[in-house]
């Protein structure tokens, strides 16, 4: 069987492998024992074909431990998070894999704020589903009016059928999110334009709000994947590669831009008006280009994004923090360094004005206000923006030499500016090098970025051969 991919904030598996009917009622036993705010938990999934069937394992576990439930059905992330907000609610719980293939689900958890769960909040949780997966104990009915059934701390409490939590439906999941997002930009500005815009959401959550968003904003939409069942017609991941079959669509419908979502729509892959995929990187950096002219203040990234947004944020005379890498890092920066902006170069910005998660539908109408403001094709926006190579690699190296390698890169690069916020970072004046250790296996991940992609590629070898004999 292959291994849960576990964090503070949530779980991915394979679905009836890894990702059991077991592993999620614990799970979500878990966080519903921890949770000390009351209210309702919000649950929407991300319109995978298995969604539904782990949405209602996570419904019934919601009852059971004594939780009503806002049933949201099929929502972006993003919108989880408005959602939160909206009914004042202790918490919420979106079924997603994310950009992870299509034998994978997962559970991801909201705090009462409508983010993330950060590692503080999160690690009790954890922690208590270890106990339960550890004990080996299925799911038990629990009266807690009944002394001979104490909760010993192995099980799942679960309540009486007195106490069972109510389930309510969401029947409108957009206008709120869409209220926010459109309150942003100068939506009259980009109606007068009238753009066509290729819109492609794979069959995930983000065709609902998506459509919805674009047709708000007066464009013609050319929807790929509008259907959101989850039945992907690519690799879920918006990365160049995964994309060849959409780029051709972008100049043969006359479109403006092409915007390409994951599963749960909290990230934005830009292709130009030629169809070029532009990347996950471009989509932060083109915000903060546009954002930065009229917000003073600033941003936070993480520590793997590219530096082409800390160059942008420089131009605009802003200043920029990094996070340790996952989202959760980056909006406790944002928050304590009161950002105007932020998120991470895998195409996910975060605008505090909607909310404190990722959001792809922030980045499209963002994007769109600049092309119509300052009426140019996005090919010529980009030109203005920095522009860097990143290359990427893995090393295998054990996880009890660990440190030891980290020490082999200090020396190898003595003149590097050294962080060890997120693994270890090493700056230059015009490139840097990270290396972090996998959360699942005994590898580090090598990211690079330079200015010219052969001096990328040399220093990712030269790392990776450093690195080399801790592999044992």
């Amino acid at each position: 069987m292959s291994e849960l991919i576990i964090s503070v904030s949530g779980l991915r598996g394979i679905v009836g492998d890894s990702l059991t009917p077991e592993a999620a009622l614990r799970y979500v036993a878990a966080f519903a024992q921890e949770l000390s705010t009351p209210g309702p938990i919000v649950l929407s999934r991300d319109g995978r074909a298995t969604g539904r069937m782990i949405a209602d394992l996570v419904r019934g576990a919601l009852c059971a431990a004594g939780r009503d439930v806002i049933d949201a059905d099929i929502a972006a992330t993003p919108t989880t998070g408005v959602l939160v907000r909206r009914y004042q609610a202790a918490g919420g719980i979106q079924v997603s894999a994310s950009h992870n293939p299509l034998e994978y689900n997962g559970i991801k958890l909201f705090d009462p704020a409508g983010q993330v769960l950060t590692a503080a909040a999160g690690q009790p949780i954890l922690q208590r589903y270890r106990e339960f997966a550890a004990a080996g104990n299925p799911p038990a009915t629990r009266d807690p009016r009944d002394s001979r059934n104490a909760h010993d701390g192995t099980r799942p409490s679960w309540v009486g059928h007195q106490r069972v939590g109510r389930v309510a439906t969401c029947a409108d999941t957009l206008s709120d999110h869409l209220g926010l997002v459109a309150a942003t930009v100068n939506g009259q500005r980009i109606r007068e334009c009238g753009f066509t815009v290729l819109l492609d959401s794979n069959h995930g959550a983000g065709s609902l709000l998506g459509r919805h968003l674009l047709e708000s904003l007066g464009c013609r939409v050319v929807l790929i994947g509008g259907e959101p069942d989850g039945r992907f017609a690519h690799r879920p991941e918006p990365t160049a590669e995964n994309l060849v079959g959409i780029a051709p669509l972008v100049p043969h419908h006359g479109a403006i831009v092409g915007f390409c979502q994951d599963p749960d729509a909290d990230r934005l892959a830009v292709m130009d008006e030629a169809g070029n995929y532009l990347g996950e990187e471009y989509t932060l950096a083109l915000c903060l280009d546009h954002v930065l002219r009229t917000r003073r203040g600033p941003v936070a990234i993480n520590c793997a994004t590219s530096r082409m947004s800390a160059d942008v944020a420089a131009r605009h005379g802003s200043a920029c923090y990094r996070a340790a890498v996952g989202e959760a890092n980056v909006v406790a920066e944002m928050r304590a360094r009161k950002a105007v902006f932020g998120g991470e170069g895998n195409g996910g910005p975060i605008d505090p004005k909607v909310g404190y998660v990722r959001d792809s539908f922030v980045g499209m109408a963002l994007i769109l206000d600049a092309l119509a403001e300052r009426q140019i094709r996005i090919s010529e926006w980009v030109r203005e923006l920095p522009r860097y190579a990143i290359r990427k690699t893995t090393v295998p190296v054990a996880a009890a030499s660990l440190r030891a390698a980290f020490e082999s890169l200090r020396r190898r690069f003595p003149e590097a500016a050294i962080d060890e916020l997120d693994g270890m970072r090493l700056d230059w004046p015009d490139r840097w090098l990270l290396v972090r250790a996998s959360n699942t296996e005994p590898i580090v991940r090598l990211i690079v970025e330079a200015p010219d992609p052969a001096d990328a590629e040399q220093l990712r070898d030269t790392a990776a051969e450093t690195l080399a004999p801790f592999s044992g």
